[in-house]
């Protein structure tokens, strides 16, 4: 698509106009995510933002199967039997029950 001029008015207001609009999904009333990087003011929708999210959530899922909490459960399970094995160890006349 072919980079638009706008005008800012007096109130910091700019009107984006309707084919960018459209062509960014963005409904009447919408809202967009502004920033600055890199000296240039981004302009970001939900939908977009959303989508950068699960593709960063979907790489760390892939670099480690396990989500967090399955990962802690894990490490839980893994110390309770350590924890387990030490006390038969240090009680080998004790009845298993």
């Amino acid at each position: 698509m072919e980079q638009v001029t706008v005008r800012v008015d007096a109130s910091g207001r700019v009107v984006i106009p309707r084919d960018l609009r459209d062509a960014l999904g963005i409904p009447d009333g919408g809202e967009l995510r502004l920033s600055v990087q890199d000296g240039e003011l981004r302009a970001t929708t939900r939908l977009a933002a959303l989508g950068r999210i699960r593709a960063e959530l979907r790489a760390l899922a892939a670099a480690d199967p396990l989500l967090p909490s399955e990962a802690l459960m894990a490490e839980r399970r893994a110390e309770a039997a350590r924890g387990l094995n030490e006390d038969q160890a240090a009680a080998p006349g004790r009845p298993r029950g």
